[in-house]
């Protein structure tokens, strides 16, 4: 008996061990198939989880800084915004999943999706910098393998307009042009510091909306416009037309992201004229009272140079550069001296690139020799090409009292010491800028007068090179401008490339009919932004109008 209860026991034993062993398997079974329910359910319904990709680092990134305008208004700015990416371990049907996807992303390749959501990679990039609403259609979704990562983007409030001074950055926030990049290095330090610039957003309004209207009214198919302080070399205005989006660059073409002002180079025509008489006047070879013969062309190393509006007769200096003469500009280049010459336009830094900020900056092109032939057309603009910014800078040092400051596109405080240097006499430059006053007032730049401001300028026309010569029919007409001329203060250089003449200029196309109208526009906007002072030639007239608007019943 004593046997058969000890068996008993040990059977007794051997059950109880077996189902507790049985009641544990069971419970781990129940908890694993519990975390596997609320998995699939999680993924079923919960859709795109917000987790930080494995392949990505987590690392926070550094904070780019703003770009401001000099009154504080923001062109560029960094906002976080969602980029979509997958985790192809975890898609359930890359072909189902592809095709919900481009029900909210349709300009998605369905095709190289579809790969890469077949990869079984861990990380694959779906798009980046998706907008709120888009990131909420793909969360409702809720697809499987699909999440979602907080980056930076890079913002440009004002659009278009200051494109090419503001630039734009690839996705990760590198410079890739304008001051994007030539700012890059202090933009990207980490410290989120902002970088304020030159630019005056209310003169780039009207500068911008001036050129606009030029372009479309004689069919150009480009416009440049430059405004510049000449005593600090900041650079207030700076177009070129066509431009782009810079939230989209990548959607315009090469052409509209091109910043002509800074990275193109042309044939300035009669503009040179200015430097030519700056020459002659310099070196001591010509006075004002200096006279040439204009009588008939000039035959010069088998070519022919000849006056778009021949006087046929002797001109002095004076009228040389107020008739636009190129045969007395050649005769006066050629009086000075190749070498003098090429020593002169050297320390105007025309050629050279400008020296500014921007990458963009492009260099000369320079003859390959310079001879006879080469100082005659030079003297009026043919034979060289420079960029606007370079020409700006170099009729800016005329303004100066002769003193050239390198073009900025960083703001200068009143008390601030600027890199210059004297580029020729105080009298060189004074007798030049009366003479660009009076080409305002009684020559060829008439249509540049800004009532009130004093315009100084010079027209300048030049014929776009072709195989075998110059095309008449293909103009770069433009009009170079200080004022106000008694006080000078700011420089305004606009130009049209390829302008088309019309009925309101007799069918002519040149700076003086086409450029010389809107440089005066735009002056008598933007002289009150920047605070210049309007000056009546006759204030008791002045007066007497106020009065009149004011008070009529007291005027006879």
């Amino acid at each position: 008996m004593s046997r058969l209860l000890r068996l008993e026991s040990e059977e007794t034993q051997a059950l109880d061990a077996a189902r507790s062993r049985l009641r544990i398997i069971g419970m781990a079974l129940a908890v694993g198939f519990s975390i596997l329910g609320v998995k699939a359910v999680t993924m079923a319904t919960g859709g795109a989880v917000e987790r930080a990709p494995r392949m990505v680092a987590d690392a926070e990134p550094a904070t780019r800084g703003d770009i401001f305008d000099r009154t504080g208004q923001v062109l560029a700015t960094t906002l976080e915004t969602h980029s979509l990416y997958a985790d192809a371990t975890d898609v359930w049907d890359p072909v189902e999943t592809a095709q919900a996807l481009r029900t909210v992303l349709p300009h998605l390749d369905e095709g190289r999706l579809i790969r890469d959501l077949s990869s079984r990679r861990p990380f694959v990039w779906i798009q980046r910098n998706l907008t709120p609403r888009q990131r909420q259609a793909v969360f409702s979704l809720g697809l499987p393998g699909i999440g979602f990562r907080t980056e930076p983007r890079r913002v440009y409030p004002r659009g278009r307009l200051a494109s090419h001074i503001v630039g734009y950055t690839d996705r990760d926030l590198n410079g890739l042009a304008g001051s994007e990049r030539a700012f890059n290095s202090a933009l990207s330090a980490g410290d989120g510091r902002p970088v304020a610039l030159s630019i005056d957003m209310g003169v780039q309004f009207h500068l911008d909306e001036v050129l606009r209207l030029a372009m479309a009214e004689f069919e150009a198919m480009a416009a440049i416009g430059v405004v510049m302080n000449v005593r600090s070399g900041e650079i207030v205005g700076m177009v070129s037309l066509p431009d782009f989006d810079p939230n989209r660059p990548m959607d315009a073409a090469n052409g509209e992201r091109l910043n002509r002002a800074a990275q193109s180079v042309y044939e300035m025509g009669s503009t040179f004229k200015a430097f030519t008489v700056a020459l002659a006047l310099e070196t001591g070879t010509a006075t004002l009272e200096s006279g040439y013969d204009a009588s008939n062309p000039l035959q010069l190393g088998g070519h022919t140079i000849s006056d778009f509006h021949a006087e046929e007769r002797w001109l002095t200096l004076s009228e040389i550069f107020t008739h636009s003469s190129n045969i007395g500009s050649s005769l006066m280049a050629l009086e000075a001296g190749g070498e003098a010459q090429r020593g002169f336009l050297g320390d105007l830094r025309l050629l050279e690139r400008a020296p500014i900020e921007l990458a963009e900056s492009a260099d000369p092109i320079l003859p390959r020799q310079w001879y006879e032939t080469e100082t005659a057309t030079i003297s009026y603009g043919h034979g060289i090409a420079v960029s606007p910014i370079a020409t700006i800078a170099a009729f800016a040092a005329i303004a100066n009292d002769g003193v050239y400051v390198p073009p900025t596109l960083l703001p200068v405080a009143a008390n601030e010491t600027v890199l210059s240097e004297r580029v020729m006499s105080s009298e060189t430059a004074q007798d030049v800028l009366s003479l660009m006053r009076e080409n305002v007032a009684n020559g060829t730049g008439g249509r540049a007068e800004a009532p009130g401001y004093l315009v100084a300028g010079k027209t300048g026309t030049a014929e776009k090179p072709s195989r075998g010569g110059y095309d008449s029919d293909r103009l770069i007409s433009s009009f170079s401008a200080v004022f106000p001329y008694d006080d000078p203060q700011y420089a305004v250089l606009v130009m049209l490339d390829e302008p088309q003449g019309n009925e309101s200029t007799y069918g002519y196309a040149t700076g003086g009919w086409t450029a010389a109208p809107a440089t005066g526009e735009i002056i008598s906007r933007i002289a009150p932004i920047l605070g210049v002072e309007r000056r009546d030639a006759d204030p008791d007239s002045r007066a007497q109008m106020v009065r009149a608007a004011l008070m009529p019943e007291m005027i006879p």
